[in-house]
């Protein structure tokens, strides 16, 4: 299988959704909310949509294709290629004036990451790599760095809220997790993670450069990302860069007991231990248990019942709240009133 076309196709398409966000930054954006301030989403995301969708439906009109801003069609499922896109990777930045902002496109087979194309428009940087190609940055050869001592980029949102207490060494915060992806296959940094889950459009094609280039990327507690599925919300945190530095910050990680939460849990799931076996005698075969775990306890759960109703929020005020934002941006708005926030602590 060669993937020069498809690498063709979605480089045009990257750079022409780019124009089109920089021409509605010129005239100005309205903005809307999805599910908080932390979620805005504005017309270009949905235009910038629209015209990759259009562009790879023509080009590859028997692939699958699923996109953040489109109504998702269970078609896809019957797919072995999927497009998997990201209009606007960063759309708080977007929003904001910050430059940290992409577009991102994957192509998915059998669940596997084959091309990602990433472009940053603010910079005019872009980002291209595919299975046999290898990554180029704007039509450059790229690869990671060799250097000694490693730049773990993360979120400036979780940065901000509570990783800067950590000793963590390295750290760099910023916005898109598809740029972050792209920059580590650029040798900019060298490893990634997250406490809050992320979604297959945000990764797909950042993890695609990475895998291109022999690293990785995966849950938080190890086990692979798996695209085209039936629900497109990874259930927790990820990791991912070169292998060595993945291998340190893994141990960096469980060392500290930094937390990620788990949506969704089920007794096959490794943070299901971190239950008290009252709980895990509970809460066997409900559909709605989330946590928020970290140094192998539980640090705060929410059990959401049918139509987004909390039966159960209980934990430390911080991290219920972190987690309460973490179910409602996954799921909608909770239905309950009894979820605590912290008083006076990072938000």
């Amino acid at each position: 299988m060669t993937l020069d076309h498809e690498r063709t196709v979605a480089t045009r398409l990257a750079r022409e959704a780019g124009r089109l966000l920089s021409l509605h930054l010129a005239r100005g954006l309205t903005v809307e909310h999805k599910t908080s301030a932390d979620d805005p989403v504005t017309a270009a995301d949905r235009e910038a949509s629209d015209l990759i969708l259009a562009g790879l439906r023509s080009a590859f009109p028997e692939d699958g294709l699923l996109s953040e801003e489109a109504a998702d069609d269970a078609a896809r499922l019957g797919h072995e290629r999927v497009w998997i896109i990201d209009p606007i990777d960063g759309t708080k930045e977007f929003t904001s004036g910050s430059p940290d902002y992409a577009v991102s496109i994957g192509l998915a087979v059998a669940g596997e990451p084959v091309l990602g194309v990433v472009y940053a428009p603010a910079t005019d940087e872009l980002f291209a790599g595919a299975v046999g190609l290898g990554v180029t940055r704007n039509g450059e050869p790229t690869g990671f760095a060799g250097r000694a001592g490693y730049v773990v980029s993360v979120s400036d949102t979780e940065f901000q809220r509570e990783l800067h207490a950590c000793d963590l060494p390295g750290m760099a915060p910023s916005g898109s997790i598809a740029l972050k992806l792209a920059r580590i296959a650029n040798g900019e940094a060298d490893v990634t993670f997250s406490m809050s889950p992320r979604s297959e459009w945000d990764v797909a094609g950042g993890h695609a450069l990475l895998r291109v280039l022999g690293g990785d990327l995966r849950r938080r507690d190890g086990r692979p990302i798996r695209y085209n599925s039936a629900r497109p919300h990874l259930e927790q945190g990820i990791i991912g860069g070169r292998p060595d530095a993945l291998a340190w910050l893994e141990g960096e990680l469980a060392e500290r007991g930094l937390p990620t939460a788990h949506l969704g849990l089920t007794p096959d799931d490794p943070a299901w231990a971190t239950l008290a076996p009252g709980d895990q005698a509970a809460l066997r075969g409900h559909p709605g248990v989330c946590v928020r775990h970290g140094g192998g306890r539980t640090l705060a759960l929410i059990v959401v019942g049918p139509g987004g109703v909390v039966e159960r929020a209980e934990g430390d005020a911080f991290h219920l709240d972190r987690l309460s934002r973490d179910v409602t941006r996954a799921l909608g708005t909770l239905k309950a009133a009894a979820v605590p926030v912290p008083e006076g602590g990072p938000r």
